[in-house]
């Protein structure tokens, strides 16, 4: 059982060191309503009224990527048309010595807050290249996806150690950016988003739809993949708007000579309509988890297409004209 200990306490506010069992660890992390993230939930009965928090302090961060605390999961993404994966998106975990798993809503928004994104960034692309260089030395021909923060599109230092990351022999890395990334400055961000393409990064707009003016960014940025936003494909076979929504932006963004990634795919269904869509990969728990990377290879070793085979009723489905491409 997981154990909780309170170690001290600063002027009314209980601090609480959660010591999690391996069950635990390896589980996914609780889904999170605000910026930063619901403390509430950590799998665990918490007393009445109290709420147990992850605190560490801000040079901890630093120290833990010296230390090399900080670890990659992959999440893989599907290409729908050979039934491959092709590619992986890279997501930062902390194996605190005190704490244990800590997912990145812990303490990425912190590390904004405090200016130490910059290095945690910097470490992400450089492991994610290794661990790429690492695949491709076993055979598999993939792209690693990271995701880069808000603001770091306009410091000129971050953006030339990315470009030096890429330039590596052999690496083959992609970077997804959102409408957060441009908005303190358009035309700098824009320039970089550019000079990292060239640098030779796949783009990718993340989370599109999400935004109050895609179209806009759309036009502008020198991309190479939108990702449609989750919320857009979670409720894809129930909805009657959704379906619209999604097979309009798929033809829209082919036509801007953009390849589509639908996020959040949990279901036959949503796959299935997804693939008489016309879109190009999908990503989401359907095809797997966030993962290690030693159980990351393991599951590509067993994956096939035949393993989400889908259900004879789904036929119906796609049969329909809603679905289907103009």
């Amino acid at each position: 059982m997981p154990r909780v200990s309170v170690v001290h306490v600063v002027g009314v506010k209980q601090i609480f060191t959660v010591m999690p069992h391996k069950h635990f660890m390896d589980s996914p992390a609780p889904h999170h309503g605000s910026r930063h993230g619901d403390h509430s939930h950590f799998g665990l009965g918490a007393p009445p009224r109290v709420q147990p928090e992850l605190e560490y302090r801000d040079h901890e961060l630093l120290r833990g990527i010296a230390a090399g605390q900080l670890q990659l999961a992959f999440q893989p993404k599907l290409n729908v048309r050979s039934g491959v994966i092709d590619a992986a998106e890279a997501l930062v975990r902390w194996d605190h010595p005190a704490m244990g798993l800590v997912m990145p809503d812990r303490f990425i928004d912190r590390s904004e807050d405090t200016g130490t994104i910059a290095e945690l960034t910097v470490w992400t692309f450089q492991q994610s290249a290794r661990d790429q260089q690492e695949f491709a030395r076993l055979g598999l021909d993939l792209r690693i996806y990271v995701n880069l923060s808000a603001g770091l599109l306009t410091q000129e230092t971050t953006v030339a150690e990315l470009c030096a990351v890429a330039a590596q022999p052999g690496v083959k890395l992609g970077l997804e950016v959102t409408e957060r990334s441009v908005i303190d400055d358009p035309q700098l961000a824009f320039a970089n988003i550019a000079r990292l393409r060239a640098a030779g990064y796949a783009i990718a707009i993340d989370d599109y739809g999400s935004g109050l003016s895609s179209l806009t960014y759309l036009k502008q940025i020198d991309a190479d993949e939108l990702k449609i936003d989750k919320s857009f494909i979670l409720s894809l076979a129930t909805s009657h708007r959704d379906p619209l929504i999604v097979r309009s932006t798929i033809d829209l963004a082919h036509a801007l000579g953009l390849k589509v990634t639908a996020e959040g795919v949990e279901t036959q269904a949503a796959h299935a309509l997804l693939t008489v869509m016309g879109c190009d990969s999908v990503q989401g728990f359907l095809t797997g988890r966030p993962m290690p990377k030693a159980r990351f290879l393991e599951h590509l070793a067993k994956f096939t297409l035949s393993s989400i085979t889908f259900a004879h009723d789904i036929t119906a489905l796609t049969n329909h004209k809603i679905w289907k491409r103009a």
